[in-house]
């Protein structure tokens, strides 16, 4: 059968080593009976994307075309596809397959695959590397999706804005509904970029009393405008030790090595830390003393299923939730990253798409 000949903007290899983001041309195979082909019309700028691009987790597979929070509309469907037709407005997030039938899958939480590949990213592959597979995400013209790792996207959801929920949105709401958030309870919120941000807004929809902590005196008011209660600069060492034992929950979003101590005291008797922006180790090891003395939990939380997925969408569309973001033109995503590793953003580029055929 023939290929679907698609542009994108990828990276042939690190952009630590000098390379950068490039126009391309590859190739994607047409949609089985499952799938979809979707024209992409935006796509978010999400950290990860300068990670794996730069190959800080060592397991990049270069030629690389990130992108995996995508707003397109459905160019055609395989035979079987029943949810959608042509001409619909469409989400797609940081999966576009899965073994769909370990019980992780079938249970709506396809980010825990047990298949023997586990889920398939929208870019870099499999989640377990296979050397001769690669898949190419959204900054292209198209992209092509398994029916169920489709997301509808509410009809009062602005489509240009609404592409971060796929990662930003999903990746905070998950744990924070996970573990219960409600109102009464104290919510912190660590790191204000791109996930803090949707993690203020999040929090407060559930009815939260929500801190936004941050290491930058600048962003205190910026944090108040997105709905924070509050702000604890973290290096000023009398707010931290006042907020000590106060907070039910803690979401840190800080996407780089930090040292998890200096934020678990923090929390109240059986409080819980959940790390989503690393994918990492802590500066330290955690001081399980200061964890024990109040019982309180660290963990960590990956994404989010297409069962959440769906929801946070419907959720911010019920709350009218929208990411702030900068649109900007593909020819500049350079300039976007570089902003991006010196946290110059706020708090989300989004890809006017559109702009890839004028390269």
């Amino acid at each position: 059968m023939e290929k679907i000949t698609t542009k994108g903007y990828g990276a042939s290899g690190s952009l630590i080593g000098g390379k950068t983001l490039e126009p391309m041309e590859f190739e994607r195979d047409q949609p089985k009976a499952d799938e979809l082909l979707i024209a992409v019309l935006y796509c978010g700028v999400c950290h990860s994307d300068l990670h794996q691009v730069n190959n800080d987790w060592k397991n990049t597979i270069y030629p690389c075309v990130p992108g995996h929070e995508i707003i397109g509309k459905v160019i055609s469907t395989g035979p079987s596809v029943i949810r959608f037709k042509a001409g619909d407005i469409v989400g797609v997030g940081c999966m576009i397959d899965s073994c769909r039938t370990c019980a992780p899958c079938t249970e709506g939480e396809e980010q825990f695959c047990e298949g023997p590949h586990g889920q398939t990213m929208t870019y870099n592959g499999y989640w377990k590397p296979d050397p001769g597979y690669n898949t190419f995400g959204g900054y292209s013209s198209n992209i092509v999706a398994q029916e169920k790792f489709v997301m509808r996207i509410p009809e009062n959801l602005d489509i240009k804005a609404a592409a971060p929920i796929l990662c930003a949105g999903i990746t905070t709401y998950s744990p924070l509904k996970r573990f219960g958030v409600k109102a009464g309870h104290k919510v912190g919120i660590i790191g204000i970029g791109g996930l803090g941000h949707m993690g203020i807004k999040i929090a407060k929809a559930m009815g939260a009393s929500v801190t936004a902590i941050t290491t930058s005196e600048e962003k205190r008011s910026a944090a108040l405008e997105l709905g924070a209660d509050q702000v604890i600069v973290s290096t000023n060492q009398q707010e931290m030790e006042s907020a000590c034992a106060k907070y039910d929950f803690l979401l840190a979003t800080i996407p780089y090595a930090f040292e998890l101590n200096d934020y678990t005291p923090l929390l109240r008797r059986r409080g819980a830390l959940v790390t989503v922006g690393l994918l990492g180790p802590y500066k330290s090891p955690t001081n399980n003393m200061e964890v024990a003395k109040l019982s309180t939990t660290v963990g960590g939380s990956l994404i989010g299923g297409t069962t959440e997925t769906q929801e946070v969408l419907d959720f911010c569309a019920q709350h009218q939730i929208l990411p702030d973001t900068e649109m900007i033109d593909i020819k500049d995503i350079n300039s976007a990253f570089d902003k991006l590793k010196d946290e110059e953003v706020r708090f989300r580029y989004v890809i006017d798409m559109s702009t890839l055929g004028k390269q």
